[in-house]
């Protein structure tokens, strides 16, 4: 299986994660969390905030609703919750409060250039990727853009996306021709079971080189600036 199709097989599809990879969001996930959880009585700065704070942090990268899911557990408060979340970090979107990563989309020009497709993805829902895009002006950077809702539901860390954007666009004849790039483990696990040839970690956002490679790492970069000259040369890096 995959067998015409090595380790080091030309990438011919990009899957580049946004929040904390490609657009520098200055911690808003963590301030729209705040506002949700106060619509639902949780108190700032009580033992309760701080549990959900730390739960919020370790699952950086999930879909936002899976994130509610478990801290609220029934369905109706757990949409509640991803509502509000939503509209606060729409609000602070709308009001300039983030950028590209530097050199973000310059690298995806270039890896363009250079004959790529790259798609782009978030854990956020359809209306806050939107509100993203438009911000930065990004509505035609990408080849495609897709959220949890895109692929059936379920976000990272399950591989749908990635294996989604390998449908919509047929950029791939194979997922070894296939690079994934995140700033989370989640990330990293979603591109692993994707069977993706590389896996790449950014120091860009919300975990560390030590935990992007337990999640599964190909490679660590400082950030998605250094992608393009990394799919163009040698790739040896890989964990063991």
């Amino acid at each position: 299986m995959n067998s015409d199709y090595p380790e080091d097989a030309p990438v011919s599809l990009v899957v580049l994660d946004m929040a904390g990879t490609t657009v520098a969001d200055g911690g808003l996930v963590e301030q729209a969390f705040g506002a949700a959880a106060g619509r639902l009585g949780v108190v700032p700065g009580s033992a309760e905030h701080a549990e959900q704070l730390a739960y919020v942090r370790a699952t950086m990268g999930e879909s936002k609703i899976s994130v509610f899911r478990h801290l609220y557990g029934d369905e109706q408060r757990a949409r509640r919750a991803n509502a509000a979340f939503e509209e606060a970090y729409g609000e602070l979107v709308d009001g300039g409060r983030i950028a590209p990563v530097p050199g973000a989309r310059e690298a995806i020009e270039a890896l363009r250039d250079a004959g790529r497709t790259v798609v782009l993805t978030t854990g956020f829902a359809r209306v806050t990727q939107d509100a993203i895009l438009d911000a930065l002006g990004w509505r035609d950077l990408a080849a495609l853009t897709l959220c949890p809702a895109d692929a059936g539901g379920r976000g990272r860390p399950y591989p749908d996306l990635v294996l989604t954007a390998l449908l919509r666009t047929g950029a791939a004849d194979s997922v070894r021709q296939v690079a994934v790039v995140g700033d989370t483990s989640y990330d990293m696990l979603s591109g692993r079971r994707a069977g993706a040839s590389v896996v790449a970690g950014v120091l860009t956002g919300a975990h560390d080189e030590a935990a992007l490679r337990a999640a599964g790492a190909t490679h660590v970069l400082g950030s998605v600036a250094e992608l393009p000259a990394l799919l163009e040369g040698p790739r040896p890096e890989r964990p063991s």
